[in-house]
Formats: C-alpha cells, structure tokens, sequence
C-alpha cells in the first residue's frame, strides 16, 4: 500500500519535463576532460538552488588529489575538474541517501557513424538519442526529476538526500574520489547507472597496462640483423590470452551469465617510425578486468607475473625484457554487502512504480565509481534508465518511459529511506 506522500510524490513526477531535461543535458558536449564538462556541472548547480538545495560548488585541488596514494588514475587531459553536490535543507535526523551520478560522456567516435550531430539529442517515438542519452544523462534527468517531485508534493523529509554529480568517472572516477575526499557522504548511495531494469550490486573492476618490448633496429634489406619487436610481441600476446582464460573460469555468481567477466584486452599496438627499419621498440596498451573482491595489487601481480615467465620462455625476450606499467584509470571492484536492505528497498519500490516484478540483482563487469562508495564504507547499487549494451556507440538512445519509471521508483526509494515528517 502507498502512502500519501507516496502518492502525492509519483503524481508529482513530470515526464514531459524530464524528457525536456534529458535534451537539454545532452546538448551540452560534456566530454570527459573537456571544458563542457565543466560548463554542465555548473548549469546542474542551477538547477539544484532552483530546487532549494543547499549546493557545494568547487573548484577540486587536482594537484592535492593526484599526491593521494589512492588516486583512481585519469586517462583524459584535464586543466580543472568541478565537484557538485547538492543536499536537501529540511532535514533532520533521519538518515541521507546519496543519488549520484557523473556528467561527463565519452567522445563520439567517427561522425559518419551517426544520424546527425551526436550532441544534437534526435526523438524517435519514444527513444531519445544522442551522445551520453544513455550512459548516464538519462539517470542524471532521473535523479532532478524525482527530486522535483518531492518539492512539488510540498513532502518534508526527516533525513537527507545528497545529489553528487560527479566529472571524470569514465577515465577513472576523480569526481567522486575527490568529492568523498572533501566530506561529503551519506548512509547509502544509488547510482542511476544504465541496468536494463535490473539491480547491479557488484562491478568488476579494471586497470590500464601497458607493455614495453624491446627489438633491435636494423634495416629493412637485412631484418635478419636485427629483431622485430612485433615478433617479440607475440609470445606476449598468447601468454595473455591464457591468462585471460585462466582468470573466466568459476567466476562469481552475480557475473556467471557473462561469457567474459573479466576481460582482458589490447586496445592500442605501436611500433616502428620508419617502415624499411626493423622496429627495436612495440608499446602495447590494454583492459586488464579485475575480478570481484580482489584486491587490485593481486591483480596487478599476475600480469606483471605472466609477462615475466613468458620472456622467461623466449630466447629473446630472455636477455631483453618486457616491462610493464600501469597509466591511466584503475578501477577496483567494488560490491554492496550481502544482505543489505538497499537492493530489497530498491527492488520493491521499482515494483511498487512500475506495476511491475522486483527487478533481478547481477554484477556488471565494468567498472564504475560504485567501489569508490563501498570503499568508503557506503553501501550503494546502480539502478538507472537504459541498457550499457548501447553505451558509448553510435547507436547510443535511451526510452523515457524508463527515465519516467526510474524517477518514480527513485521517488519511492527516497521517501522510504530517509523518511518524512
């Protein structure tokens, strides 16, 4: 049975306005990095005083933040990066739920592949689409558009709800490293994440490496002089597919429908500068998946383990080699307790909604800045509108029914856990 406020909140819930908002937020070319990123979070920064928030907007220390020893790592170049956190004023002693979520999109990739002006939200019947529609401004216009809603209803909460939006999750995290880092922290925390209708409770977790081999440079005319480091590679390149297979057998419960729950993948190869020299020097760059509850140290050991024993076997690579660092982001795993309330509360207010069943519970095999909560001792799951199968493609869309459903369950979700007066 709903309550009142309950009621009076989901009446409340305006799809055309978050359908509006959504447009509005995907026009705006928030690359990770990139100085949209910031122009977003301070335009989110308007709309939450607008909604009578109390909202911290600051300018992060990224030279403070990078001296951390837990720093996530960033992969994109950045000059500055905003921290954006807005809370509800008519609090009292309840507890507070965080909504989170981050503002900045991958880039669009080859223009050519899309319908038009990737940041040029184009509706389709029910589906919008657009650059970041999905992964996550669809969640983003959820969380306003619940948070509208309970203002709207007149509702008094007796706890708290924190909004964090966060930059820079898709290159490690830095906005809610940095965002936790200055204080702000809740009882337990949603991510509005793209899930299908589904409750994550666990992400994978996933580091960037990167391999140097040697060769030795001759020319072209007598390669025998010398030693392809593309050749030298290529015991590598075997060496981690095993490792790969090694790693995917008995995977955790909450990933075993995935074929692959912790991939490994070469993303960039370079060698050579000159095409008629042997080249001395091949750089590989990859995804290492780090399986859930390890710790990413272990992780780190058994590539830097696997690379070593297979130089170890090579005739070459024996005397020279391969060194392995690791650049970019690094994402931990990360997992809500077993048997915390937060997924039961969720779940049913998702059912209460929609009119629907209890959505399912799974892990992800990507990371997220879910493990940045958890590691903080927040207990948070990812539930938002859309499907991450479609994420960071040209295909990229996402239906507003489900930023309608999503908003009211989050409608639902708040009142229960923070409680009214």
């Amino acid at each position: 049975m709903l309550s009142d406020d309950e009621r009076a909140a989901l009446a409340a819930v305006d799809a055309a306005a978050a359908a509006r908002t959504l447009m509005e937020l995907i026009s705006v070319p928030s690359v990770t990095g990139s100085a949209a990123e910031s122009e977003l979070q301070h335009q989110l920064a308007g709309r939450l005083e607008w909604l009578g928030l109390d909202v911290d907007l600051w300018s992060m220390d990224l030279p403070a933040l990078r001296a951390d020893p837990e720093f996530p790592g960033t992969e994109a170049p950045r000059e500055e990066a905003w921290g954006l956190v807005g809370t509800t004023s008519d609090g009292g002693d309840g507890p507070t739920l965080i909504l989170q979520g981050h503002v900045d999109v991958v880039p669009p990739g080859d223009l050519a592949a899309w319908d038009g002006d990737p940041f040029v939200p184009r509706v389709e019947g029910d589906l919008v689409h657009g650059r970041g529609s999905c992964d996550m401004k669809a969640g983003l216009a959820a969380h306003l558009a619940a948070l509208a809603a309970i203002r709207a209803a007149g509702i008094r909460l007796r706890g708290r709800v924190a909004a964090h939006f966060v930059v820079g999750e898709e290159d490690g995290g830095l906005g809610a490293f940095g965002t936790l880092r200055r204080g702000h922290t809740g009882d337990v925390c949603v991510i509005a994440e793209p899930t299908a209708s589904t409750l994550i409770t666990a992400n994978a977790g996933a580091l960037t490496f990167r391999v140097a081999v040697p060769g030795k440079a001759a020319h072209g005319s007598s390669r025998e002089k010398g030693v392809s480091a593309v050749d030298a590679y290529l015991p590598l390149h075997r060496a981690l597919a095993a490792l790969e297979e090694e790693r995917n057998r008995d995977p955790d419960p909450l990933l075993a429908e995935y074929p692959l729950p912790y991939g490994l993948s070469v993303g960039t190869l370079r060698a050579g500068d000159w095409a008629s020299s042997v080249p001395d020097l091949l750089v590989a760059e990859g995804r290492f998946g780090v399986r859930l509850g390890e710790d990413p140290a272990d992780a780190r050991a058994a590539l830097e383990r696997c690379v070593a024993e297979a130089c170890a076997a090579d005739p070459w690579l024996r005397d020279h080699p391969a060194t392995v660092t690791w650049p970019g982001g690094q994402f931990a795993s990360g997992m809500l307790p077993e048997g915390h309330p937060l997924a039961d509360t969720v779940g049913a207010a998702h059912a209460d909604a929609t009119g629907g069943g209890v959505p399912r519970r799974r892990g992800a095999t990507y990371g997220s800045d879910l493990r940045h909560y958890t590691d903080a001792g927040i207990p948070a799951l990812q539930y938002g509108p859309g499907d991450i199968a479609v994420a960071h493609s040209a295909r990229e869309h996402v239906s507003v029914r489900e930023v309608v459903e999503t908003a009211r369950t989050l409608v639902l979700t708040v009142l229960r856990t923070v409680g009214t007066k």
